[in-house]
């Protein structure tokens, strides 16, 4: 558990009830986010709370008729899931920074230029979101405020979200090197070992790093692979 002295409030409105419990700020976020498991790491105390500033504790009564439970651990998880997390705007702004920053990265790797096929360079995607004032949310994911963001920036700057199939097939020599990279990297479609021991493989990747993928394949079979494009999509 956290200490009191530097937990925040984490609060849930319901049925005209208030019920607050004190936790850790970026343990409680990475919680919600599903990145922390255990309650113990995230939590000041398990008492529940009507107001926290006032010492007043929820009723068990209200507590029971809303929750439909009294375990503290089921409450707790609902209150951090659903409720509001007290941040200093300052911390919500870094969170906000960090939050662009993800969003631009996505864009890059993910989207292209229809004309070209080639990525836009991070700092074209973040002068396109300056200019059209697109709202990032700090705690929205960043796929979904994506899709809200594309039609905002497509009038300065055109852009597709797109991925690509590639078939690859590299020498025994390095086919293990390669399968490991790709298995990481890739979503793998189809892996087929070859009679002379050579892998064939199908492979989608963002459109976006398709040259980053098709240099590092080069790079670990020392220019021996050979790569097709089977389908844009």
């Amino acid at each position: 558990m956290v200490r009191v002295d530097r937990s925040i409030i984490a609060r849930l409105k319901k049925d005209g009830e208030v019920f607050e419990i004190l936790v850790d700020c970026d343990k409680a976020l990475a919680y919600r986010e599903g990145k922390i498991k255990d309650l113990l790491e995230v939590l000041a105390s398990k008492e529940i709370f009507a107001d926290v500033k006032k010492g007043l504790r929820a009723s068990e009564k209200e507590i029971k008729r809303i929750f439909k439970t009294d375990t503290f651990e089921s409450i707790a998880d609902v209150i951090l899931k659903k409720g509001e997390i007290q941040i200093t705007a300052e911390h919500r702004n870094t969170l906000r920074e960090e939050k662009r920053k993800q969003i631009i990265t996505f864009i890059h790797r993910h989207a292209v230029d229809p004309k070209t096929g080639h990525p836009h360079p991070p700092q074209r995607i973040e002068a396109a979101l300056e200019q059209a004032k697109a709202k990032i949310d700090e705690f929205h994911s960043v796929e979904v405020q994506v899709q809200e963001i594309l039609p905002k920036i497509r009038s300065l700057l055109p852009i597709k979200l797109e991925t690509r199939d590639l078939e690859i097939l590299v020498p025994t020599k390095y086919a293990q090197a390669v399968l490991a990279y790709i298995r990481k990297e890739s979503r793998v479609l189809k892996e087929q070992w070859q009679n002379n021991g050579s892998l064939k493989a199908n492979i989608e990747i963002p459109s976006g790093i398709y040259e980053e993928i098709e240099d590092k394949l080069n790079a670990l079979s020392k220019g021996e692979v050979d790569i097709i494009v089977l389908d844009k999509k």
